[in-house]
């Protein structure tokens, strides 16, 4: 049941948040390994974006790769905040003395966050290939036509296997790694502090809203760069053989990325706000407010 009421959660969400997912796919595309000055500019900040979008794709446009993102939804946080949840009701978070271990959080977090990602790799490369789809004017970074997600699953299955399907899974997964120990760990931290210091009633969503919060914000800081680097690498070109030009990990991107881009563009922290806001609802507190229930 934990893994259900995660999974449909998130997806609620991400019905609203799909809009900003599109935003900050395409603010960390532009400038692509270019240097600052060199390449022009179609998304100055978040606002803007939703506005060019709005203008020249459309509304609908904002709603791009809805299918795919509301399935990774379902597969990631599902497994994800399920798997946690069975940890902290098992007993597993707490040592022996009954008290809140940061370090086993942040394991259960990680490895719970692995393997929502990995499972969910291939839809979230088509999501990212569908949201990066634009007109002439306004596109950044490769641009795969895509006519859906079955289609460009099919595709890319009949093109390069399963092999081709994962590419990038292993590039994704020091961001998820990270932000995922981050964000379940900072929640469970937060919670238990709050509930020590008894600003709110027991069991109230206000409690689970504040330490939604607090980890949302940690989590965006700990991974903009990582998740610049896997949207880059799973929008990436690939040659015959399905396997892309440049570069070949997260690292070796984000340390390619960093001087090329620098300040100008906010560097390899690009869309943060848009990330940040999304990831707000994303937090392991938020999907059983959604439901009505409490965390």
């Amino acid at each position: 049941m934990d893994f259900l009421m995660s999974g449909l959660a998130a997806c609620g969400a991400c019905v609203f948040t799909n809009p900003l997912e599109v935003v900050k796919t395409r603010m960390q595309l532009q400038g692509e390994l270019k240097a600052p000055g060199t390449y022009q500019r179609h998304y100055r900040n978040v606002f803007h974006a939703f506005i060019t979008i709005g203008k020249v794709d459309g509304l609908a446009a904002l709603q791009k790769g809805l299918a795919p993102a509301l399935i990774y939804q379902f597969l990631m946080n599902g497994i994800r905040l399920g798997t946690y949840g069975l940890a902290d009701a098992g007993g597993y978070l707490h040592t022996a003395e009954g008290t809140y271990s940061p370090a086993r959080s942040a394991a259960a977090g990680a490895m719970a966050g692995v393997m929502g990602a990995y499972l969910g790799s291939p839809i979230y490369m088509v999501k990212i290939h569908l949201q990066a789809q634009a007109a002439s004017e306004i596109a950044v970074g490769h641009q795969y036509k895509h006519q859906g997600m079955f289609q460009a699953l099919t595709e890319i299955g009949q093109k390069h296997g399963l092999v081709g399907l994962w590419r990038g899974a292993l590039g994704s997964l020091p961001r998820v790694i990270i932000g995922s120990s981050t964000q379940l760990c900072t929640f469970s931290s937060t919670k238990d502090l709050l509930s020590q210091w008894e600003i709110f009633p027991p069991q109230s969503w206000k409690l689970a809203l504040v330490a939604t919060m607090v980890s949302s914000i940690a989590m965006v800081l700990s991974i903009a760069p990582f998740d610049v680097a896997c949207t880059r690498l799973y929008n990436q070109p690939t040659n015959a053989q399905g396997k892309n030009h440049v570069p070949k990990s997260s690292a070796t991107l984000c340390s390619a990325s960093a001087p090329l881009l620098g300040t100008k563009d906010v560097g390899i922290m690009k869309g943060q706000t848009g990330h940040q806001l999304f990831k707000f609802t994303q937090a392991p507190g938020w999907s059983p407010i959604l439901l009505g229930t409490q965390s």
